[in-house]
């Protein structure tokens, strides 16, 4: 009976210990953060609703998924039009990409519940063609949508390349149509047609204010001309050099139409010597910049030595330049006489021939320059101080490798950044190449 006896009081002391240090935390809480604040932290169900879709705002797509499983309410707000109005799609194969997939039910889900809140999209696709006629078919589904911006992304080539036409400018008609509200649009890289482009200017003439449609084979000059023509609130356009034409500069210059902000115009040549390149007269571009002064044009070449001649033989008001592939002493020479809105510079790659004089050339005629980027080039030390002094404290990037430059008998390299960092104002030093 003593044993017994002893073994309750055991048994009587440890609840009530736990009790005391329960609720000694209880009041060692409270005290911090107050009784209430302490009983609405513990039950997650009580949360303000404002509260349970900031944190639903910051979560995965999938840990909100999960999180909708804590509580009927918490799902009801999993479920609230705001939480769905910006989506990515993502699609990809398993066996032959890194992208995690969109789950099919949840795609499913989307389209059934929430078509009608989405307005911000984009659908990620890896190389594949299934990937890509994937985001067609899910395209086609969204009849009850207000789209006011759409991203196709595209990781690897060919991706939607590989789509047929008919498919791809059927999928793109249904949102056409439907959205009425589209004000952005990014499809490089797409079997994108005139057609299609047609359809897009009938429904959102009024709203569309941004268009990026570089690598689009199927579209003509004639086409891109029609968006100019009646779209005229058009602020932003990335496109083809081939389709770049004086007409469409022109319609861009028009009374009616608003100040161009930037254009964005990849020159591209895949077969050296297989494409002609058409000049651009100066008066089509003087007419672009006097109707919207402070708009940027931005030209990224990807062309041999040999395709440049049609290029900067006028005054060019291009404002950011950049070179992928080598280019030519002279081409430079010529981007010091005509550029004088030129920006930004970076070229990738020129020879074995110093570039001193280009430099101070574009130094001296370039008076906007404030970034400067060199890679395989080579420049003296000399040279390079000299272009530094002349373009001053302006210059806010200068990106230049320290193999570019060569040293001369009246700089070192050692003395050079000392020199350079005088002339900028700021402590700089020449750009090293990884080891690993």
């Amino acid at each position: 009976m003593k044993r017994a006896r002893q073994k309750v009081v055991v048994e009587d002391e440890a609840p009530q210990t736990s009790q005391k240090s329960k609720k000694q935390k209880t009041c060692l809480y409270g005290s911090v953060f107050g009784e209430s604040d302490l009983h609405a932290s513990m039950d997650w169900g009580s949360l303000p609703h404002h509260v349970i879709l900031r944190i639903f705002q910051f979560l995965p797509l999938v840990d909100r998924a999960r999180a909708s499983s804590v509580c009927r309410r918490w799902n009801e707000i999993f479920h609230i039009p705001d939480l769905w109005r910006r989506f990515e799609f993502e699609l990809s194969q398993p066996a032959t990409s890194y992208l995690k997939s969109t789950h099919p039910d949840l795609i499913q889900q989307i389209i059934k519940r929430h078509a009608d809140h989405l307005q911000y999209v984009s659908f990620k696709v890896d190389s594949s063609t299934e990937s890509a006629e994937a985001a067609c078919d899910i395209l086609s589904q969204l009849v009850n949508c207000s789209i006011k911006t759409l991203g196709l992304i595209s990781t690897a080539k060919p991706s939607f390349m590989n789509v047929s036409k008919a498919h791809f400018a059927s999928a793109l008609t249904v949102v056409f149509v439907n959205s009425k509200s589209l004000s952005s649009i990014k499809i490089d890289d797409t079997p994108l047609d005139d057609p299609s482009l047609k359809v897009l200017v009938a429904n959102n003439s009024d709203t569309l204010k941004l268009l990026k449609m570089s690598s689009c084979p199927h579209v003509s000059p004639a086409g891109i001309l029609c968006v100019a023509d009646q779209c005229h609130g058009l602020k932003e356009l990335a496109l083809n050099y081939y389709i770049l034409s004086d007409e469409l500069l022109l319609a861009l210059s028009s009374e009616k139409h608003v100040d161009l902000e930037h254009l964005r115009i990849d020159v591209v040549s895949e077969n050296p010597g297989q494409v002609e390149f058409h000049t651009i007269k100066k008066q089509s571009w003087d007419a672009l910049v006097k109707h919207s002064p402070k708009v940027n044009i931005v030209m990224y070449f990807f062309l041999y030595e040999e395709e440049f001649d049609a290029f900067f033989r006028e005054e060019t008001p291009v404002t950011h330049l950049y070179f992928g592939r080598a280019v030519s002493k002279a081409m430079l020479g010529r981007i010091g006489m005509n550029c004088p809105r030129l920006i930004e510079l970076v070229v990738c790659a020129n020879g074995l021939q110093p570039l001193d004089e280009e430099l101070i050339r574009i130094a001296e005629r370039c008076k906007n320059l404030t970034a400067m980027g060199l890679g395989e080039c080579e420049v003296t030390c000399r040279g390079f101080i000299e272009f530094v002094k002349m373009c001053g404290g302006r210059l806010t990037q200068l990106s230049i490798m320290e193999e570019v430059l060569i040293p001369d008998n009246d700089y070192s390299l050692d003395r050079l950044h000392l020199e350079v960092s005088k002339h900028l104002g700021r402590m700089w030093f020449p750009d090293m190449m990884p080891t690993w």
